[in-house]
């Protein structure tokens, strides 16, 4: 409680910083938003935000500005109910624990919310986990987080929400050089402007530090040591205007990451590259049209070790290596029907292709066996949706379909002995194919400042490749894949409220959903799991939003009550009636941000997620967690302001994950940063 009261009395503290800014002025709203409810970014590819999804709980998200150690996977920590499966971030997390999910949906890492970055599928084409940090370097103008599942126009995969990225073509010229704990840099910059009848706009950062140290204090030994990391990316994207309200985009972008888990022969590499091309016909009042194509190039690799039981020692155990594509494309077509284009029907296309090579049974450092696996996915999919009646005022309805054809090609395991020998396992898997169908069905109602809104959907999820054919161990677990999982089903539905007036603005929604199939790591004996469908996991809750304008500053609570349970049979029945891993039941956030232009600015955010269970059986458990993140800005010069930002504050241990043995490891401790920020 009394941290509690300190973090209250923190919150004020940008707020009481900016009181000379406190008469009563206009909020000033940068040109690329139109609304708390429509996002129109330059250079994003969209054709305009679509009011389909608002018949479901969403939320916009507009200061994400990168630098001074801010990161995307954090600020969508902020919203309550978006759940990343570990607490810690892209700095010392394993890369392939980063999946994202909503509403309780958990199991396991893959993502089971569809991220996209103007319109592109993001997810890794081998283990559906999100490379994070490539989206710190990209100037992004917004997040629009859309809850619950059926968005099908945006593609298959969306089971517990969408989340997109939009980015921004850079006017002139941003660049911000912070230092913080530990001797950590972070970099980042941006320039863009016209050129040759076209925008031009090239964006890139830099981040490092040394890290700390991963295990939780009173636990460490010899072994344990400090986790560096060094980040980096590079970006650049053209939009060319092609005649008759037509225009050309294109975005190249690559990024590194270097990673260590604090431990020797933990190290991780993940180089990327994407690029895509996209042409917009975009008339108002007549025929509009979207055309792209995009490629996912992934190369990961990463090393696994063996602790001595009094963590005195490590030994390798694991070397793994991942090439993965993605490829695919959309066409999408509004019609003009009078002067609106309430109707959208398309098609898309994406393929992965992706194996694991890993080096195992180590004696004296030297890998005694090898193990290659991995195939391929195609999903086409076709759909319509077709959104009719006013955002402002009356009724709006919604309805949409999908349709997707998918297949697996045929997959395979080799392992063999590293030196010569008889090859030990050689397996083909089937090729597999099948249909799945997607859509929502939705309605909002407006008079004045209030909505009422409901909505009921279908998704489904193909398995990743790595679930289908990658086993994989962790410490003493060993968990095996499952070549024969079958796609993931969801029935949902949500009714919910939003009222607005003057500068308050205050939603609820109550959600069910059903997601059959779930695939979840079941344990089968003791330090040894398999990939499995379970029955089902049934989630029900309820998500609050309040907003409150205070002056210059902006008071935002949001808070998410998740009632997950797994039904479960067979040989998962132990599982059955208990809460799905990695499932908080209460999670909730305070923060107060300035919007003003005025010379002082500020933020301070209280995050609290509460209790969950490490594991499927709940013998394992993550306590709860209250930290505290503020920062301070004083912009002295219309080009150069500074700006001190801490992280934690509390310095709250934030257990991350335990290890069978009673191992605690920590998100992110208390950091510090002050730097500056250039605008020209």
């Amino acid at each position: 409680m009394i941290r509690l009261l300190t973090g209250t009395l923190a919150l004020a503290l940008p707020a009481a910083a900016m009181a000379e800014e406190r008469e009563d002025k206009e909020i000033v709203i940068p040109a690329r938003v139109v609304s708390r409810e429509e996002i129109v970014v330059s250079g994003s590819g969209m054709l305009r935000a679509p009011n389909s999804d608002l018949v479901q709980s969403s939320a916009i998200l507009l200061d994400v500005d990168p630098g001074f150690g801010a990161r995307v996977e954090n600020r969508l920590r902020d919203e309550a109910g978006i759940v990343q499966f570990r607490r810690s971030d892209g700095r010392s997390a394993h890369p392939t624990s980063q999946g994202v999910t909503l509403r309780g949906l958990g199991g396991n890492a893959s993502s089971r919310a569809l991220v996209t970055l103007d319109g592109v599928p993001q997810a890794d084409p081998f283990g559906g986990w999100v490379a994070w940090s490539a989206y710190d370097a990209i100037n992004l103008g917004g997040i629009v987080v859309t809850r619950g599942g059926g968005s099908g126009a945006d593609g298959p995969g969306a089971l517990a929400g969408t989340i997109g990225l939009h980015s921004t073509m850079t006017d002139g010229a941003e660049a911000s050089l912070a230092y913080g704990s530990r001797d950590g840099w972070d970099a980042s910059a941006s320039v863009g402007g016209e050129i040759g009848g076209g925008q031009v706009a090239v964006d890139g950062r830099y981040s490092r530090g040394d890290g700390f140290i991963p295990v939780a204090q009173g636990q460490r030994g010899e072994a344990d040591r400090a986790a560096p990391y060094e980040q980096g990316g590079l970006g650049l994207r053209l939009r060319f205007d092609a005649g008759d309200a037509s225009r050309i985009e294109a975005s190249v972008r690559g990024f590194s990451d270097r990673r260590d888990r604090g431990v020797d022969f933990t190290a991780s590499r993940t180089d990327g590259l994407d690029a895509s091309v996209r042409f917009v016909h975009d008339p108002a009042g007549a025929t509009q049209w979207l055309a792209l194509g995009y490629i996912q190039l992934r190369d990961f690799e990463s090393g696994f070790a063996s602790v001595g039981a009094g963590r005195d020692s490590a030994n390798p155990v694991l070397f793994q290596r991942i090439p993965a594509t993605g490829i695919g494309g959309r066409f999408e077509l509004r019609p003009a029907i009078g002067d609106a284009n309430p109707l959208r029907i398309g098609a898309d296309w994406r393929r992965t292709v992706g194996r694991t090579e890993e080096d195992f049974f180590f004696t004296d450092g030297i890998p005694g066996r090898h193990r290659m696996a991995g195939g391929s996915s195609d999903t086409v999919g076709v759909f319509a949706e077709w959104t009719s009646g006013n955002r402002y005022d009356g009724f709006l309805w919604t309805l949409s379909g999908r349709v997707d054809r998918w297949w697996l090609g045929t997959g395979h395991r080799i392992e063999r002995n590293r030196g010569g020998g008889p090859v030990i396992t050689d397996l083909d898997f089937a090729a597999r194919q099948g249909w799945e169908g997607s859509g929502r069905a939705g309605v909002r109602w407006t008079s004045d400042s209030v909505s009422l809104r409901a909505a009921a959907y279908r998704g489904w999820r193909l398995p990743t490749l790595n679930e289908l054919y990658r086993p994989f161990r962790v410490g003493a677990e060993t968990t095996m894949a499952n070549e024969m999982l079958k796609p993931e089903r969801l029935w949902g539905g949500e009714v919910g409220a939003d009222w607005e007036s003057g500068g308050t603005k205050l939603s609820a929604t109550l959600f069910a959903n059903r997601l059959t199939n779930a695939i979840a790591n079941v344990t089968l004996a003791p330090n040894l799991n398999q990939r499995q469908n379970l029955d089902a996991i049934d989630s029900k809750g309820v998500e609050v939003a309040a907003e409150q304008r205070i002056g210059p500053a902006t008071l935002r609570a949001t808070y998410a009550f998740t009632d997950a349970e797994v039904d479960a049979s067979g040989g998962a029945a132990t599982l059955d009636g208990r809460r799905p891993a990695q499932i908080a039941k209460h999670g909730g956030s305070v923060s107060l941000r300035s919007h003003t232009q005025g010379p002082l600015g500020g933020f301070a955010t209280l995050r609290y997620i509460g209790r969950q269970n490490e594991d499927d059986l709940g013998l394992l458990a993550l306590d709860d967690a209250l930290t505290l993140n503020a920062g301070l800005s004083w912009r002295f010069s219309d080009a150069v302001s500074i700006e001190a930002r801490g992280e934690n504050l509390f310095d709250e241990l934030v257990p991350a994950a335990i290890s069978s043995s009673g191992i605690v490891e920590r998100a992110t401790p208390r950091t510090l940063w002050i730097g500056a920020r250039l605008s020209f």
